[in-house]
């Protein structure tokens, strides 16, 4: 029985599991180091999976697995504070049946088999490279000195000048970020996946997200409205204040991070952001996940439309399926992933 497989990997002991993870170094490229076993909670599923490290950057065991993508109707039905705001947002633009407009914005139902992977817990940008802010001042740009002086002295998060520069701080850090303009599709790629890294499918990325949930997200077919949302925080806050009042809870502060940040049941982090794509295989390309370049929030359609590319498991831009690598690279990230042989 194929010990990689999540049914038999779930079941096994954790001195088992560190065997195999332990076993695995001869399938890897120079450089990875197993770290241990870790466990990851999200959604009311639990996953004890396997911790590498390569160059700094962690990876996680995704164990295979035989299962259902795509989304074609409700398994527990909206609340009734969800399906209003859909009519609300989708009725505006002509919308009368939300439940078939969703499904047009959805990957068909399909089975899939899915291969056991090691996947890269953070993105990385795909059209932006990080510098150290000590190396600016070698960059002869003196608009981007100056800016940086400005922004040292400020109390911004973060500053950007459009395919350019990006300036953000990071617990107390500033990072700098240049935009790669001449940077091919060809040679990005040749640069990301030297030494045996693979870019995920766009199957591997859904069940990557939702692990094969069968709702519209991957905690139900609600939205939640007590989430903290980058472009709605004014929601947790409400949320925070109605809790407050009827001492069932305390203020997070402006300390909590954003709830789509958050690592999932894998060990994933994934970007919760509409105005991010991740970018996945297709059938004939580029198949960006995961947001719709802020269409929608940009519309005013509000938290539950504008974050529907970025929470719904199995939503594809329709809008976007054949997008060319120049409108792409600026707001789009990746992760690497390394196929691993069955056993």
């Amino acid at each position: 029985m194929n010990q990689l497989k999540r049914d038999r990997w779930n079941g096994l002991s954790g001195e088992a599991k560190d065997g195999i993870m332990r076993g695995l170094s001869g399938e890897l490229a120079p450089g990875f180091a197993y770290i241990g076993l870790e466990t990851f909670e999200r959604y009311g599923t639990s996953v004890e999976t396997g911790v590498f490290e390569y160059e700094g950057r962690r990876f996680v065991f995704v164990p295979g697995d035989v299962v259902r993508l795509g989304w074609n109707g409700w398994q527990q039905g909206m609340d009734e504070a969800t399906r209003e705001d859909l009519l609300d947002a989708f009725g505006e633009n002509g919308v009368e049946d939300v439940d078939a407009f969703l499904q047009e914005q959805m990957t068909p139902v399909r089975e899939v088999v899915i291969g056991p992977m090691l996947a890269e817990c953070e993105t990385h940008s795909a059209g932006w490279r990080e510098i150290s802010a000590e190396d600016v001042p070698a960059l002869d740009d003196s608009e981007m000195t100056e800016q940086m002086e400005r922004f040292k002295k400020s109390d911004l998060g973060s500053y950007e000048v459009y395919e350019s520069y990006r300036l953000k701080r990071v617990n107390g850090d500033i990072r700098v970020y240049l935009y790669e303009e001449d940077v091919t599709c060809e040679q990005w790629r040749e640069d990301a996946f030297r030494g045996g890294f693979s870019l995920p499918t766009e199957d591997e990325w859904e069940y990557m997200y939702g692990g094969g949930c069968r709702t519209l997200f991957p905690w139900g077919d609600s939205f939640d409205y007590s989430m903290k949302l980058k472009y709605f925080e004014e929601l947790s806050e409400l949320e925070a204040d109605e809790a407050e009042a009827d001492g069932s809870a305390i203020r997070s502060g402006d300390g909590r991070p954003y709830d789509l940040g958050l690592p999932n049941a894998f060990g994933l982090i994934f970007a919760g952001d509409p105005y991010q794509y991740e970018l996945t295989e297709g059938g004939s390309g580029l198949m960006p996940k995961g947001g719709d370049g802020g269409s929608m929030i940009c519309g005013g359609m509000g938290p539950v439309a504008g974050y529907l590319p970025a929470a719904a498991v199995y939503y594809r831009d329709p809008y976007n399926t054949e997008a060319e690598w120049e409108d792409l690279k600026g707001h789009s990230r990746y992760r690497r992933i390394v196929r691993l042989s069955e056993r």
